[in-house]
């Protein structure tokens, strides 16, 4: 079974100088254009209606920078192809401010369960210097409108090691947001990506990022704030009351299978990831040819199946079960990875129980380096199956 589908909005109404996401400043005429070839992707490749599956996540780009008359359209497609009553999680990405009463009445109407806040941070003048259109104030008007129409499942997504961003800096952020008492918090921190505002002035030299040292502390003082508000971690940058967790990010951190639709999405069926066009005109035209805009795909085997289980499990502080793992590739976790587990365990970057293996506090600091040990060759499988 498909677990779970993303379909991907570009719209925003400005662009922010750290995003790398499929984006393109709003325009009537070309969002109606993509709706319609949204519509034909999403036709071609689910069949019938009434679709089961466990988690609908619509993000950007902003979703809600669609005209109210987009908006219902694109819900009222959702609502035709997906058993939306039954799905457990359906989730849209907004920003503070972009959307008015009417169109958080429409969510609520179609059935959409959980809003996913673009705060990023608490000050006026840092979101300006990142390239945000909100203000500070617009956080507190948003939820409110929300909480009026009866949403209580809303999320805020966060960024710290921002430019100039000192320690006072983030402990205000974050007190400020753990006073709104949400159920769930996302936090990550800045990534330098390419094609970004930000990735042209670090490298002439214009973007003062703070040390590593101070990113490593703002982690561990996110880590100690949530935790004293009752938001347990259960990722590397997700926090969550207990039953709030994103069930459609551990579709993801699970390795299981989802719909990927729209510009740039991205999608994994059985033995296959596929990856979508990213400029507008070319996927619509091809959207609208074929309903099949793909620009990538990658086979998926063994191989990669495997190290797609190790390094996707270990972002969440449950760990890899090793029962789990066996029963998916029939053979032991051990009989593959016992000696890079060993030296892991010996550096204090893994923990090594019983039932599972997990990044330590350590770990944590530094997955990246941990992940890489997990990494095979390419014949080392044979003499396993």
């Amino acid at each position: 079974m498909i677990q779970s589908a993303y379909i991907h909005i570009p719209f925003c109404q400005q662009i922010c100088h750290y995003c790398d996401f499929t984006k393109f400043f709003y325009n009537e005429k070309l969002a109606d254009e993509y709706m319609e070839a949204l519509a034909n992707e999403i036709n071609v490749n689910v069949n019938g209606k009434n679709n089961r599956v466990k988690t609908i996540f619509i993000g950007g780009g902003t979703p809600t920078a669609l005209n109210i008359t987009q908006l219902r359209q694109l819900l009222e497609l959702v609502n035709e192809k997906f058993d939306v009553q039954n799905c457990e999680e359906y989730t849209i990405e907004a920003n503070p401010g972009d959307f008015d009463a009417e169109k958080i009445k429409l969510l609520r109407d179609f059935g959409v369960k959980r809003i996913s806040l673009g705060v990023q941070v608490f000050d006026d003048k840092m979101l300006e210097e990142i390239g945000r259109l909100h203000k500070v104030k617009d956080v507190y008007q948003t939820i409110d409108a929300l909480h009026q129409q009866n949403f209580s499942n809303i999320s805020i997504d966060l960024i710290y090691a921002l430019p100039n961003q000192t320690l006072e800096n983030f402990r205000h952020t974050l007190d400020e947001a753990v006073q709104f008492d949400l159920p769930h918090y996302s936090t990550y921190a800045l990534q330098i990506e390419p094609k970004t505002v930000f990735y042209q002035r670090y490298h002439k030299g214009k973007l003062h990022r703070p040390p590593q040292e101070t990113e490593v502390e703002m982690y561990e003082i996110l880590r100690n704030t949530m935790r004293q508000n009752g938001n347990l971690q259960y990722e590397i940058s997700n926090f969550a009351k207990p039953g709030f967790e994103s069930k459609h990010n551990l579709t993801y951190w699970n390795n299981e299978y989802y719909y990927g639709f729209g510009a740039g999405a991205h999608g994994y069926m059985p033995g296959v990831r596929t990856g979508n066009i990213r400029p507008l005109p070319h996927y619509v035209k091809q959207a609208m040819e074929d309903g099949k805009p793909i620009l990538n795909t990658e086979r998926i085997g063994l191989k990669e199946q495997v190290e797609e289980e190790m390094f996707l499990g270990l972002r969440r502080l449950a760990g890899v079960s090793k029962a789990t793992f066996t029963k998916k590739f029939g053979f032991s976790m051990d009989a593959l990875y016992k000696s890079a587990i060993d030296q892991l365990v010996n550096r204090g970057l893994l923990a090594n129980m019983e039932d599972r293996i997990c990044l330590t506090d350590q770990g944590l600091l530094f997955g990246n380096d941990v992940f890489e040990q997990f990494l095979l060759d390419d014949d080392i499988l044979v003499h396993l199956r």
